[in-house]
């Protein structure tokens, strides 16, 4: 299930928000959507390879645009003559020269009535002086663009004729008529010939691929790569190399399925080519949503061979690498809640030494992978989107060996937080350490008494990070109302390892459940907490927490779902992703369906005496609508307070900015109706 943070955070991201539907019972609410609706979204940034230039992509009258700089982020200009807000620009890739930048965009074609995903690939010249020029129009859904080393060509993910795009976090298909029948929507690796315009399609066409990466000399390539359908089948995914040439064989390197312990079973993730082009380097781990990477660095040689766990035993998840040197890595990673910057150097079999570089208590990424860095050619220059409670998001740029770059941009710098102060808590329980973040109410008077909301991550293998409300998650909402908001990244979560990552399988909702009350406790141990007034929230596995919760507990008094899960054995036969569950059940349900039964909150529900809101996409193929029905239901059969409310047309990540709006202020309206922020 994708980890989406937390559930406020998929309701508030994007703007442009229209009015909601509901009534409003506290009169503060529609300014505080107004005010959060006000963050312009940066999508993506990208460094120029000699360091000197940058781009992003940011929200201007409600569509993505390219605007460019320099490295400091003076002399902002944009790309094209398209009027603000006529069409969309994304997808940015520096070519080598450092002059011209590749990007995806429907500009033109709006006049035409063409609309499609994307439209064409253009190449845009940084200095000015020619008009971004056309290199090829494409029918259907392209991302990731990748140059070549020597700049002739352009590499990148391609589902020819798409009518969705390529991710389960997109509304599925309406069900309708014979279903598993219909012809497949097969990502694959494309290249596109700069110098003539000629579009090969190099990967097979019966295998998905998900991520890739060219060889320093262009001649391979490398991906990750699984049978289709490719929103299921991640879960098994291998990690490949073949020649960069159409109809050339793929070679399997790394098969987690017949890969020896730590790697068995598990998946991976962003696979790099060394500077040699002899081994490739890759995340591997126990992963519950592609794009959601976090584990163990794995090194092995181009053909297979010498595959080695480089981080074994380490309290850290790293999430995202680039190769520095030889035998050096820079990697992003989860560290007790935090985000980390480090340098690995390498020995035969293993990470040798760590280096620190800094430490954030933010969340950060460059639009291509999450906490990912967009790395100048010397490997030390960087920039990335970063955002955190205090601060909204902008684009930092600087040179990593001198700490943690600061700001080159103020397209939020106007937004003040209207929320309480954050803090990081720790607190050990059962033989584990337990992170959390702790939003304080807004205007806090430690001589009052004051309710806390939980919000819990999805995913689980996820963690919750700081961030400004619409750029990552958003609890904060809750703060600004008066509540206290604990955000805890219990056992299952990133940033303590793998063991603690892993330490929930076969566990759901027990293990993570009392490490969540764990944190209730000591907060309430130090702070002036009611006990009688605590609620709980959460999207997609939070959602599913969240049902879980007030089936094994009357603690909470308030409860908002999210895309949740009621019964995993009903949830199997339902969702188009039930590859992910094996790795976390042990088995599928028609094997082991024990397993499954002990976890789902239906079989517990005439416990449940908790109010509870459910809100859920109508088209979601990760948690779908069904299951929301289900809890709906049997709420409403034992007389419990409850509300369903479905929107139409949406997936496991809402797109339509009046639906967000209206999902958070409903949320935000059952808060206050049955879990007053005033004693």
């Amino acid at each position: 299930m994708r980890h989406i943070s937390a559930l406020l955070g998929l309701w508030l991201a994007g703007a442009g928000i229209a009015a909601a539907a509901t009534s409003t019972p506290d009169a503060r609410i529609p300014a505080l959507l107004d005010q959060l609706a006000k963050v312009r979204t940066i999508h993506a940034t990208a460094l120029s390879p000699d360091g000197r230039k940058l781009a992003w992509v940011v929200d201007v009258d409600g569509k993505p645009a390219i605007q460019l700089a320099d490295a400091d982020g003076s002399h902002v200009r944009g790309v094209g003559d398209a009027a603000p807000g006529s069409c969309r620009q994304d997808e940015i890739a520096w070519a080598p020269d450092s002059r011209h930048l590749a990007f995806l965009s429907d500009c033109g074609d709006q006049a035409n009535g063409q609309r499609g995903l994307h439209t064409a690939i253009f190449l845009a010249d940084s200095e000015g002086h020619e008009a971004p020029k056309r290199l090829l129009p494409l029918e259907g859904d392209a991302r990731a663009l990748s140059w070549t080393a020597d700049g002739s060509a352009l590499g990148f993910l391609y589902v020819a004729g798409a009518t969705r795009h390529a991710s389960a976090l997109a509304a599925a298909k309406p069900a309708a008529g014979e279903v598993g029948v219909d012809g497949m929507e097969i990502q694959r690796v494309a290249r596109l010939s700069v110098a003539d315009g000629q579009l090969q399609l190099l990967t097979p066409a019966d295998r998905y691929v998900y991520e890739f990466a060219w060889s320093p000399d262009a001649r391979r390539l490398t991906y990750v790569s699984a049978p289709a359908p490719g929103d299921n089948n991640w879960w098994i995914a291998k990690l490949y190399v073949q020649a960069a040439q159409p109809d050339a064989a793929p070679t399997p390197v790394v098969d987690p399925a017949t890969a020896p312990a730590p790697l068995h079973g598990l998946q991976i993730a962003l696979p790099r080519w060394s500077p040699d082009g002899t081994q490739i380097a890759f995340i591997g781990g126990l992963m519950s949503d592609q794009g959601a990477t976090g584990g163990d660095i794995y090194r092995v040689n181009a053909d297979g061979s010498a595959l080695h766990n480089l981080t074994a035993g380490s309290h850290v998840t790293p999430s995202w690498l680039a190769w520095t040197g030889a035998q050096s890595l820079r990697v992003s990673q989860v560290s007790d809640g935090h985000v980390q910057i480090a340098d690995y150097a390498l020995a035969a079999d293993r990470a040798s030494q760590q280096r620190v570089l800094f430490t954030l208590a933010a969340n950060i990424g460059d639009g291509s992978a999450e906490l990912a860095l967009s790395l100048a050619r010397d490997g030390r220059h960087a920039a990335y989107v970063q955002s955190s409670f205090e601060a909204a998001p902008e684009v930092h740029a600087g040179d990593l060996e001198s700490g943690a770059p600061l700001a080159v941009t103020q397209l939020n710098a106007a937004l003040r937080p209207a929320w309480g102060k954050a803090e990081s808590l720790t607190w050990e329980h059962e033989g584990f350490h337990v992170q959390g973040w702790l939003l304080y109410p807004a205007g806090y008077d430690p001589k009052q008494r004051y309710p806390m909301i939980v919000s819990v991550h999805g995913g689980p293998s996820s963690a919750a990070l700081p961030g400004w409300p619409g750029a990552s998650y958003g609890s904060a909402p809750l703060s600004a109302l008066g509540y206290f908001v604990l955000i805890p990244n219990p056992r299952g979560s990133f940033g303590q390892g793998e063991a603690y990552v892993q330490a929930n399988r076969r566990d759901f909702g027990y293990g993570d459940l009392r490490d969540i009350l764990a944190g209730v406790n000591a907060v309430e141990q130090k702070l002036p907490v009611d006990d009688k007034r605590l609620g709980i929230t959460g999207w997609s596995y939070g959602g599913f927490m969240t049902m879980f919760a007030v089936t094994q507990t009357q603690r909470f008094h308030a409860a908002v779902a999210g895309a949740g899960l009621a019964n995993w054995q009903s949830y199997y036969g339902e969702n188009l992703i039930d590859q992910w569950m094996t790795p976390f059940f042990g088995a599928s349900v028609y094997d082991d369906p024990a397993a499954y039964a002990k976890s789902s909150a239906i079989n517990f529900i005439k416990q449940a005496k908790t109010p509870t809101l459910v809100v859920v996409g109508d088209r979601d193929a990760e948690c779908p609508a069904p299951q929301s029905f289900e809890f709906w239901h049997a709420l409403r059969a034992q007389h419990v307070p409850t509300s369903l409310v479905v929107y139409p047309n949406e997936g496991h990540r809402f797109e339509d900015p009046a639906h967000k709006r209206d999902v958070l202020q409903r949320a935000l309206d059952w808060f206050t109706r049955y879990l007053p922020a005033a004693e």
